[in-house]
This record gives structure tokens, C-alpha cells and sequence, in this order.
């Protein structure tokens, strides 16, 4: 056996012999990302982006949230601070917070043992830690995701083992509202010991969430048929401004005793896209399985990257933990869930000053950032193409990209792709 580098012309021949990367095949490009480019590439004055994916201000702006400014300065100045690695789960500090504020932090889930958490690489690395954890360590082949959904839900399962992606039925196309009934048949045919990929609050993409009644129809369903829930909670607070209310699908699965996962992530509520912060909440039936649960996210982790970023999750820590930050922090929720309620009912009025065909309460029904506005490809075509408002195929817009000065605009666009363009 040779050791040490071939020579040059050896190299040479190797490598022209052994073309391992011409194998490597094409990929769709993601819809969102040829948007972006056109939208940046576009000189139109009056250009609107509706298809991006993060909050902006009225004045269009992203908005660093004041107390996450005031934390900053203050790391920035804290000379005992350092770069070391954080532990392998992350900040604990962080980890309980986080699960406290999903779970409500008088669950008696707590002091019974039954919680295992890890900090994760933002909400998607926590669903893919998770989604690990169910096909190694549970032998899960099976989930059930909506449909439509969030575009990274299917690849984070399959790329976890998960083999077979399912879909049950959410949005209603013709009444611009939840498919209940659809949704219910459907997870009353799904395979037993599957699990199902649930949005606590403010579905991605549509903007619908079942009402209360609904969920607990959604549990007896779950329960009977031996489902394991595994909720994305992605909104909490940024839905409603109201931690408590955007949390209650969960507290109440909880309540009626099931074993569950959660993702959260910090992005939207804290405004940390790029810090990545997420968090990993398993509840377990048993407190003796906590150590092997531990153990086993342990070595996912390790495989993965070893240790999870400190710094965005210091800053949700110190705000969690502290009742004076905690409530500049709720005030700031407030701020932004009030206005994507206000262009919501900015969007709609002008539609119905307008005249413009169809119904359009599902603009102020839906909630969060996302909304489903029911129009058609054609549709969707001319207003990117004619009026340079930028949006996908499946017209899934960002209520952030309105703002008082462009509302009149895209409301005066959509008026004139629907009176112009058939509906197909």
C-alpha cells in the first residue's frame, strides 16, 4: 500500500479516470430564491416584494427589536463574556425558558421529570433533530404533513429517514378557509403509529388555524388512531401578540396526556433570522427514559455539529428570565402582530372600495404573517409581470410587505389581474 500524495501526473490520471462529480444531478431551483433575484433586479419604482419571508416595518425596513438592541450593547460591553463552546444541548437557561413559554411554566410536566430539550439550529434544525430522533431511535417511517405546507417540511423529514411522506388535505381552495372535513378523513385513514406535522399557530402558508373546537376534534382523532404529534411552533407571540393564546393547541394536547414534540424557533418573534435560534421540547410519558432520550439528541448532535451558536440564544435567554426585558419584549410582539392585523384590514377595505370580484374576508380571517389569497397562476403571472409585485405561484403573500404607502397599489393590482384575468 502506497501513503503519502501521488505524483502530479498519477494525480492527473486518477482524476481523469474517476469523474466523481459528473454524476451529480440537477436540481430544481427554489421558487422563492428566482423571486428574490427578479424582485432585486427589477428598477421599478413602485416594485413590491410580497414573497419574502421576514417582518418589515411600514417603512419597509427590517426591524431590529429594541430590546435585542439593548442586550447587544450591553454583551458588546460585558468584558467577562467569551467564545467559548457552548454545552453539546445548548444553554440550559435557554432550554427551559423556551419550553416553559410553549408548555406554560406551571406544567406540572416539569416537576414530574417528563421534559427533554435541546437548542437547536433555529426552528428547521430542531424539526430536523427531532424528525431524527422518531426514525432512529423510534424506527417511525411514517408522517403526515399538510397540504399545502411548509415547503422545507417534507425535505426535513425525508432527509431524517422518514421514508414515506404523507399528506392530509388543510386548505379548502373554494371557500378560502380550513378543509376540516378533508383534514379529518384523512388523518382518520393514516397508518397507525405515524406522525403528524402540526402548526401550533399561523399555518405556513395559508394563514389558517383550526379553532379550538377544532383542535380538540383534531386530538380525539390523534388519539384514537395512535398518532404521534410534532408541532412546529414557529408564530408564538408574533400571531397574536399573545404568548398564551398562540401556545394553546399545545398546552392543550398536553393536557390530555399526550407524548409530543415541538420545534420552536426565534426568528419571527425575536427577529434573529440569522442567529439561528431554535429549541427541541420532547414530553415523554415516563421520567426513567429522560437519560437515554438525553444521551441519544447527544449523539445526533455531536453527528450534526457538534455545539449549537451561543450568541442569539444568550439574548432570548436574558430577555426570558428577566420580568423587565420579558415585558419590553411582549410590548414589542404587540407591535408587530397589531400591524399585520392593521394591513390586513387595509388590504380588504380596499378591495371591497373596489368593487373587486369574489369575497374577500378571508384576508382579515387568516392570521400571522402568511396569507392564502386564492388567486390563480394567470392571476399571479400578471402581477409580477405587468404591476412588479412580487409573489409565488400558489399567491402566498407576506402581510409584511404592505405598508401604508403601497396597500392602495397591490389592492388597485389585484383588482385589475382578477377583472382581467380569467380565473383557471
Amino acid at each position: 500500500m502506497k501513503i503519502g500524495n501521488p505524483n502530479i501526473s498519477e494525480a492527473n490520471n486518477y482524476s481523469s479516470n474517476m469523474p466523481y462529480f459528473s454524476s451529480v444531478g440537477d436540481e430544481a431551483v427554489v421558487e422563492f430564491l428566482t423571486l428574490r433575484k427578479a424582485y432585486q433586479e427589477d428598477n421599478f419604482p413602485d416594485k413590491v416584494d410580497l414573497g419574502l419571508s421576514a417582518y418589515r416595518t411600514d417603512e419597509g425596513q427590517p426591524w431590529v427589536l429594541p430590546v435585542v438592541r439593548q442586550i447587544e450593547k450591553a454583551i458588546a460591553e460585558d468584558d467577562s463574556l467569551n467564545h467559548n463552546y457552548c454545552d453539546n444541548l445548548g444553554i440550559e437557561s435557554f432550554r427551559n425558558a423556551a419550553s416553559k413559554m410553549l408548555l406554560g411554566e406551571e406544567n406540572p410536566v416539569f416537576k414530574e421529570g417528563k421534559i427533554v430539550n435541546a437548542q437547536a439550529v433555529s426552528g428547521t434544525g430542531a424539526l430536523r433533530l427531532g424528525a431524527m430522533f422518531l426514525s432512529r431511535c423510534l424506527k417511525l417511517n411514517d408522517c403526515y404533513i399538510s397540504s399545502p405546507c411548509f415547503q422545507d417540511h417534507p425535505i426535513i423529514f425525508h432527509a431524517a429517514g422518514f421514508t414515506n411522506c404523507h399528506t392530509y388535505r388543510y386548505w379548502d381552495a373554494v371557500e378560502k378557509n380550513l378543509d376540516f372535513a378533508g383534514m379529518k378523513e384523512d388523518l382518520l385513514n393514516a397508518i397507525e403509529d405515524s406522525v403528524v406535522i402540526l402548526q401550533a399557530c399561523a399555518h405556513n402558508p395559508t394563514g389558517v388555524d383550526p379553532t379550538q373546537e377544532q383542535w380538540k376534534e383534531i386530538a380525539d382523532i390523534m388519539e384514537r388512531k395512535k398518532l404521534m404529534p410534532f408541532f412546529d411552533c414557529a408564530y408564538q407571540g408574533f400571531a397574536t401578540g399573545d404568548l398564551e393564546k398562540d401556545s394553546w393547541p399545545v398546552r392543550y394536547f398536553l393536557s390530555r396526556g399526550f407524548e409530543m414534540l415541538c420545534a420552536q424557533s426565534f426568528s419571527k418573534n425575536f427577529g434573529l433570522y440569522n442567529e439561528r435560534v431554535g429549541n427541541l421540547t420532547l414530553v415523554v410519558k415516563y421520567p426513567s427514559v429522560v437519560n437515554n432520550c438525553i444521551t441519544q439528541l447527544s449523539s445526533f448532535v455531536t453527528g450534526l455539529y457538534l455545539n449549537p451558536p451561543h450568541y442569539g440564544a444568550r439574548i432570548v435567554s436574558l430577555v426570558l428570565n428577566d420580568p423587565v426585558l420579558f415585558k419590553k419584549w411582549t410590548d414589542h410582539l404587540k407591535i408587530m402582530s397589531d400591524r399585520i392585523k392593521q394591513m390586513r384590514a387595509a388590504l380588504k377595505a380596499k378591495l371591497d372600495q373596489l368593487g373587486t370580484p369574489g369575497t374577500w374576508g378571508h384576508v382579515v380571517s387568516q392570521i400571522g404573517m402568511f396569507s392564502y389569497m386564492g388567486l390563480s397562476e394567470s392571476q399571479v403571472k400578471y402581477l409580477v409581470e405587468q404591476r412588479h409585485i412580487y409573489l409565488p405561484r400558489s399567491s402566498r403573500i407576506n402581510i409584511c410587505g404592505l405598508n401604508s404607502k403601497n396597500v392602495d397599489y397591490v389592492a388597485e393590482a389585484i383588482h385589475e389581474a382578477v377583472t382581467t384575468i380569467p380565473d383557471n
